[in-house]
């Protein structure tokens, strides 16, 4: 090759790798992606924070697509990282479709009379008033019976019985001396009073002095209309003074009486109307009203016992029918009981059907009348309305309650934690002490996500009021004696102390709970569980458990861990009380339960349902031990 021919290959060489280095390396405007890259996930920031769900007990979990958390099974709940407020650090802000994807739903704050339903039972009884005895006021011999069998009807003033007497035949002869003497003598009066103190009604008397003659026999008659109840004699019996013949009693009007339970003394008051029906007579409605509440408590049972006239003139109501009682409450502030029917009046405190306008006598028993307002009812109706939220919106712990409140004029959805003072409950509602304003709007329905997602930042919720530190979570192992550890099983049963009494009168609910989640059927779950928040106070260890259990979303909420807790807690009251409790009671046990842990339950009797883990594994368990009442066997594991 020639000098000229490699100089020109050399060129075309370096031509041609200038190209190729120019095709390879990039050009300055490339300088521009990562700007326009950053600009994208800017734009789009929200959307991806949208994707990423985590769970409101476990935050370290953290997935890109709803479901359920696989520690402890409660739904996961979108991470939103963003937040439109740092200056109030109880303040959430969220995306609109943040709010949709957790379910929002905000209620306003109103005044009204809410109303409270207070479901009672009972028997009905005489009316005490109404039951009169027939007894002997002289010697006598009973020659005939016109009335000898029990349960007869009898009108006032029918004869009972014929009796011979030598004694009333004395006093009659006595009256007719004295009356032929002088008809008007003191001694002719005496001798009237006395055969009237004897029994003799005033037209029997009569008829002795106007036949003229002592009769050798006397006829007793009823005193009142009503039913013979009891007949203490037999023909040919020889009676002395005092001996009983009969007892009569009038079943126009009845006594019902209801036992109520300490947390529904509140509502009560004497002169409320009472709706009842009975077990003879499915679905047609009594009513009543209540005369009469215990001064004290039962101390084996820790019921009051209500009594309420009821009137029953057709006489289809028994006495000992059992009946199911229902008081309608309409509540005011500070616990009083509304009720326009009663607004200025004044009522009888032993015959509360007797209201008047103004004061008075009770024209049945002579009392004098007291003002409504003294028997619990409120005063001034135009001032007395509360202030009311809905029970769902009340996250409560301990003596906190808090609540979520929307900000009205924020540009995102935003929503502010806010402790306030709550009054008595009254059926879905809360009534409001302070804290709130009329016309706020508080979340009703996601309070418990929002309360989580400040969690997750380690930012003050209800849960965790300073804020800071780690999120709180279930202890599984890996925070031992940190702040965040949740209480082991026996301090959490501890810390309940439920009493063996109160145990007996929630074990039905808590039985229907048991089989509500062996059957995984939700809804009748929480039905349980309000009949069970009613029978127990508004504060404490085991209202707050199950005012948690009725917030839990799911199943798995309920069962994990709660159910458990609450059910050591009555396994623990049952056997410091084994006589609170009637009946025999089964301690089931699943070995499987929480990791292989196990967990115990209560159950009526087999065969076992097991509620920790329902259809997937129902039959999974043994039966532990039987608890039984010390009169009827001893308590002991199965063998």
């Amino acid at each position: 090759m020639n000098k000229t021919a490699a100089i020109l290959l050399c060129g075309a060489l370096f031509l041609a790798g200038l190209g190729i280095g120019r095709y390879l390396i990039p050009s300055s405007p490339v300088q521009e992606a990562p700007a326009q890259l950053q600009f994208t996930l800017s734009d789009d920031r929200e959307g991806e924070e949208a994707r990423i769900w985590t769970c409101s007990m476990h935050p370290q979990i953290q997935q890109p697509e709803p479901g359920n958390c696989p520690i402890c099974g409660m739904a996961l709940i979108p991470l939103v990282r963003d937040n439109g407020d740092e200056d109030t650090p109880r303040t959430m802000s969220m995306s609109e479709s943040s709010r949709a994807l957790a379910e929002i739903q905000t209620s306003p704050v109103q005044r009204a009379f809410p109303e409270v339903q207070v479901r009672l039972v009972g028997k009905l009884d005489y009316d005490e008033t109404r039951v009169k005895s027939l007894t002997a006021r002289f010697p006598a011999r009973i020659d005939e019976l016109y009335v000898n069998f029990t349960g007869v009807q009898v009108q006032s003033g029918e004869h009972l019985a014929k009796v011979y007497s030598p004694e009333l035949l004395t006093a009659q002869r006595e009256l007719l001396t004295a009356y032929k003497r002088d008809p008007n003598s003191s001694i002719t009066r005496i001798a009237r009073e006395k055969l009237r103190l004897w029994g003799l009604l005033p037209a029997q008397i009569e008829s002795i002095i106007k036949k003229g003659t002592a009769r050798d026999h006397f006829v007793l008659r009823a005193p009142i209309g009503g039913i013979v109840v009891s007949k203490n004699v037999k023909e040919g019996d020889y009676v002395t003074i005092g001996k009983p013949f009969f007892r009569i009693v009038d079943l126009s009007e009845l006594w019902l009486f209801l036992d109520a339970y300490e947390s529904d003394l509140s509502w009560l008051r004497y002169g409320q109307e009472v709706h009842f029906t009975v077990e003879a007579l499915p679905g047609e409605p009594f009513q009543g009203r209540i005369a009469f509440i215990e001064p004290e408590v039962n101390r084996k049972t820790r019921t009051v016992a209500v009594r309420v006239n009821v009137p029953n003139q057709d006489g289809r109501l028994k006495p000992g029918m059992f009946a199911r009682g229902k008081v309608v409450v309409t509540m005011a502030e500070e616990g009083q009981v509304y009720a326009p029917e009663f607004a200025g009046k004044w009522i009888s405190p032993m015959h509360p059907e007797v209201v008047k306008d103004g004061p008075g006598k009770c024209d049945v028993c002579g009392m004098d009348l007291v003002p409504a307002e003294e028997l619990g009812y409120v005063e001034d109706l135009d001032t007395s309305m509360p202030l009311i939220i809905p029970g769902s919106a009340v996250l409560r712990t301990g003596k906190r309650a808090v609540v979520y409140v929307e900000q009205q004029d924020a540009k995102r959805p935003t929503y502010e934690g806010r402790e306030i003072i709550l009054g008595p409950r009254s059926g879905n509602f809360f009534i409001v002490k302070s804290g709130l304003e009329e016309g706020e709007r508080v979340v009703s329905n996601g309070a418990f996500k929002i309360d989580s997602a400040l969690q997750i930042q380690a930012r003050p919720s209800m849960m965790n009021p300073e804020g800071g530190g780690a999120p709180p979570g279930h202890d599984h192992g890996q925070a031992k004696g940190s702040a965040a550890a949740v209480p082991s099983q026996e301090e959490q049963t501890a810390q309940l102390k439920v009493s063996g009494n109160l145990a007996a009168q929630l074990i039905p609910s808590y039985l229907a709970l048991q089989e509500a989640l062996a059957a995984d059927n939700l809804d009748a779950a929480k039905a349980s569980l309000k009949t069970m928040t009613a029978r127990t106070a508004h504060a404490g260890g085991l209202p707050d458990l199950l005012h948690t259990m009725l917030a839990a979303e799911s199943l798995d909420d309920l069962r994990r861990p709660h159910f458990e807790t609450l059910s050591n807690a009555l396994i623990a009251a049952f056997k410091a009380s084994p006589d609170s409790y009637d009946g025999e009671l089964l301690i089931m046990h699943c070995p499987m339960a929480f990791g292989d842990r196990g967990a115990d339950w209560l159950q009526l009797s087999e065969p076992l349902k097991n509620p920790y883990f329902g259809s997937v594994m129902l039959g999974c368990g043994d039966v532990k031990e039987r608890l039984t009442p010390p009169q009827t066997g001893h308590q002991g594991h199965d063998h």
